[in-house]
């Protein structure tokens, strides 16, 4: 097989498992989402931790942490990852999964615009009609609907700036989510303990299966990053943009036909306004990346014709 095959397998893997999480998530209810983000943080760190012995990777964590820049990277990631995990949680087991997919269709979009705001990248006329577009979708959902898309937007936004604080610092995918988790893991085990002390904990509290997948959470965590980073060294970004598409698509087609979430006209008005912003958006990335392609074959021809 070949290892551009291998890339859209582990692409499709991360995306697919990203997209099935919602049924994940929602099968730890009576949990509350502050308790299953602690256990998440806690179970990462085991399960990481137990892969950085295997794979002889501890001195890389170590490395990254005698960083002071690295270091505080990586603290405000933490912060910004975790509190996107929270808020997925929350989504999912509050009957608003349509929202959260809404937040994963606008996240690439947002990012973008951390490009511009953060790191002074130029944006090209197709990509500001997406971002204007898109715009006029959370326009139509709010006054149609009555409420801000709240959730979605501090999604995008939280995933969004934790995308631009890895650019500043990229670290190997476990290494730095070890790093992230060490970091989230004190106020974790701090409420942990207090729902212990309040007789509030729910872990052991409904039968094997209920402990099985909070004890789990460290591996649901972890295989989609590899599987994506595997994928991201083997396939063009511009394919693996378009693949990211998979997940918002499957938690959508999970809160309307499995959870039977209401869905009003004006939100399906907004997924589509979204979805003609990101058809734009792809256009012009595959676009330029053809373009970027036949750039670099003639440099090639240019340079072995001038030997």
């Amino acid at each position: 097989m070949s290892e551009e095959r291998k890339g859209l397998l582990a692409g499709l893997g991360a995306w697919v498992l990203w997209g099935l999480f919602p049924l994940y998530w929602r099968s730890m209810k009576p949990a509350s989402p502050l308790e299953l983000l602690a256990h998440r943080v806690l179970w990462s760190v085991v399960f990481v931790a137990v892969l950085l012995l295997v794979l002889r990777r501890w001195r890389q964590v170590w490395k990254v942490l005698g960083d002071r820049r690295t270091a505080w990277i990586l603290v405000a990631a933490s912060l910004a990852i975790g509190a996107n995990w929270g808020l997925f949680i929350y989504g999912v087991n509050a009957d608003r999964t349509i929202e959260v997919s809404l937040g994963y269709y606008i996240n690439p979009l947002v990012s973008v615009l951390i490009g511009v705001l953060f790191f002074a990248e130029r944006l090209r006329p197709l990509q500001w009609a997406a971002i204007g577009i898109a715009s006029l979708a959370v326009v139509v959902i709010t006054v149609e609907v009555g409420s801000f898309p709240l959730l979605g937007l501090a999604l995008a936004c939280s995933f969004g700036l934790y995308g631009g604080l890895k650019k500043l610092s990229p670290t190997p995918p476990l290494v730095g989510l070890m790093v992230e988790a060490l970091v989230l893991l004190p106020p974790a085990l701090g409420m942990l303990g207090y729902l212990v002390v309040r007789g509030e904990s729910n872990f052991g509290r409904h039968g094997f299966t209920h402990v099985l997948l909070i004890v789990l959470m460290g591996v649901v965590t972890a295989v989609p990053l590899v599987l994506f980073a595997m994928s991201a060294q083997s396939i063009p970004l511009s394919t693996l943009g378009l693949m990211q598409y998979i997940t918002p698509s499957m938690q959508l087609i999970l809160g309307v036909a499995v959870f039977h979430e209401p869905m009003a006209t004006a939100q399906w008005i907004g997924f589509a306004i979204v979805w003609t912003a990101l058809a734009i958006f792809s256009y012009d990335a595959l676009r330029h990346a053809r373009r970027e392609r036949r750039t670099r074959s003639h440099e090639i021809a240019a340079s072995d014709a001038a030997r």
